[in-house]
């Protein structure tokens, strides 16, 4: 039985479009990759962006990137898993992560095909490499910026809470999450990634309207 990931929209169609949608964007959001920079060095100085290893396509680990939104050497603070109210959030890294504008990034990331725009989003390594079963079918479909658990778990930090983020996140969202990897990675069409960019639209937009009418 075939997969919707062995599909002709997962294996060529998807890949046009984020070529096409990722080159244009990049010209689109050039001015505010000048701004945020600026704003990320003033409070923090370098470096800019946050890299980190993450489970990748065909089971090949990437490099993804985020402007970085914690204080400098935050892995080594804390865990890998954000908390409530996480004190190695900067000023500026809380604005960016409330309005995703940390994310922008990985639109280069799409254009040269280590992410795509919709896709499972890409896990620690150490949770990757536990996958059995049915979740090996995630590595199958380029990992994404956005996807079923980026809108179910848009607040994230306030499930896990702030103590013991990670065993939280482990004990109550990871599974959850690889389950909703599977199913877009068995469902992926035009259709579905459609559905999931506007609900990502709409789930950002409420998320960043409340950011701002709660101060």
């Amino acid at each position: 039985m075939n997969c919707a990931y062995d599909g002709i929209y997962n294996r060529i169609v998807k890949r046009v479009i984020d070529i096409i949608l990722s080159g244009i964007m990049l010209v689109i959001f050039s001015p505010f990759y000048l701004v945020v920079t600026i704003a990320v060095a003033a409070q923090d100085g370098f470096p800019v962006f946050y890299r980190a290893d993450r489970g990748g396509y065909k089971n090949k680990p990437f490099r993804i990137c985020k402007f970085r939104s914690m204080v400098k050497n935050a892995d080594k603070i804390g865990g890998g898993t954000t908390a409530l109210n996480d004190p190695r959030i900067t000023k500026v890294g809380n604005f960016l992560r409330k309005t995703k504008l940390d994310e922008i990034p990985q639109i280069g990331q799409v254009f040269i095909g280590k992410m795509s725009f919709i896709g499972p989003r890409p896990e620690l390594l150490q949770y990757v490499n536990q996958y059995q079963g049915e979740e090996l079918d995630i590595l199958q479909v380029r990992p994404g910026i956005t996807d079923y658990s980026s809108v179910e778990f848009i607040n994230l930090d306030e499930i896990v809470g702030g103590d013991n983020a990670d065993e939280m996140y482990e004990k109550y969202v990871l599974k959850k999450k690889n389950d909703l990897r599977v199913k877009y990675a068995h469902s992926v069409s035009f259709k579905t990634d459609f559905t999931i960019f506007f609900r990502t639209v709409f789930a950002v937009l409420k998320k960043v309207s409340h950011f701002i009418f709660s101060k």
